[in-house]
């Protein structure tokens, strides 16, 4: 062996080390993070281990969590969705309107049709058009917003009297006292989690946000993969938005406003890159479940809520950070 070769065997080992501890530190990095929240809220409170709180905690990073699901997804494929909130609000409008028409049930049904068909179109729009993914969705969550409005002329929307508590059964306590909003979230995220960790979709979602030129010049179409992205991510939508008008009671043109935002943050957080190409469905969750945990920890401590946004906002510029500067040494 040549001292260049043994050399270069020296820098392509130096670097899969540096990669693999990249790796160890997305992947245990947010669990580390949360079991440290997790520590520090138990020794300041009495109130956070308890199971009603335990319960609600879970309750509230319901919408979040599925949000951040289908973020995730979006953006390790190479892709961002700012339609995610203007979905859930067409979406639970929808479903509420479809359930007066037909049924509960066929309501529901009838939103997460729609999420999936919003999500189909958002998804054909970033393709088609060839326009950046954060400005095409950006201007299409404006025209899903204007159409919630027009539908319900800038009022509420209510279920039938008669059918209000059917209407409100994903709040009803189900397995293990658990709400039944978070069975449905720890369900589908389960079901999503396993779609991009053990099929042929996932590894093509990771290849196409890897290498979008590469992934094409191997046979995958590019394009279907990222509509299909879309596609989860609506459902997903959908889903956040029946939890929070089974919870109001009714569904408007304004609900979850900002909300993608959030679910973006929380995929940023639970270490998804940017770039795309890497990430992981449960990480992701656990990034909702984090920001879900800061904003439980300033009610129980009684802390200033106007707090809330400067922390979060620098655990999103910390996690951007540190993935660039594991990018970075990995090279």
């Amino acid at each position: 062996m040549t001292v260049d070769t043994a050399t270069d065997t020296a820098s392509t080992t130096a670097a899969t080390k540096a990669a693999r501890r990249g790796g160890r530190v997305r992947d245990y990095g947010i669990v580390v993070a949360l079991l440290a929240i997790v520590l520090a809220l138990s020794l300041s409170t009495s109130t956070f281990l308890s199971t009603s709180n335990m319960i609600n905690l879970l309750d509230q990073c319901s919408v979040v969590g599925l949000l951040a699901a289908g973020a995730t997804i979006c953006i390790m494929s190479g892709v961002f969705d700012l339609t995610a909130s203007a979905s859930l609000a067409v979406s639970a409008i929808i479903g509420v309107q479809a359930g007066r028409q037909f049924g509960v049930l066929a309501g529901f049904a009838a939103a997460v049709v729609a999420g999936a068909l919003l999500g189909l179109v958002t998804g054909t729009v970033v393709v088609r058009s060839g326009v950046h993914s954060f400005i095409a969705t950006l201007a299409t969550s404006i025209v899903y917003r204007g159409l919630a409005v027009i539908v319900t002329a800038g009022s509420i929307v209510y279920p039938l009297a008669g059918s209000q508590e059917d209407f409100a059964m994903l709040t009803w306590p189900s397995i293990g006292g658990l709400t039944s909003a978070t069975i449905v979230f720890l369900v589908v995220v389960g079901a999503i989690w396993v779609l991009v960790s053990a099929t042929t979709f996932g590894r093509r979602v990771y290849a196409v946000g890897g290498n979008a030129e590469a992934a094409r010049l191997s046979g995958i179409r590019v394009g279907q993969v990222r509509i299909a992205a879309y596609v989860v991510s609506g459902i997903c939508s959908a889903l956040a938005g029946l939890i929070l008008a089974s919870r109001a009671g009714s569904a408007q043109s304004s609900m979850a406003t900002g909300m993608e935002l959030s679910a973006i943050a929380a995929a940023v957080i639970g270490g998804t890159s940017i770039l795309g190409g890497e990430g992981a469905i449960w990480r992701g969750v656990v990034g909702a479940l984090l920001l879900t945990l800061i904003g439980n920890g300033f009610n129980l401590l009684g802390w200033d809520t106007t707090y809330q946004q400067v922390v979060q906002g620098c655990l999103i510029l910390l996690a951007v950070t540190v993935d660039r500067y594991l990018r970075k040494k990995s090279r």
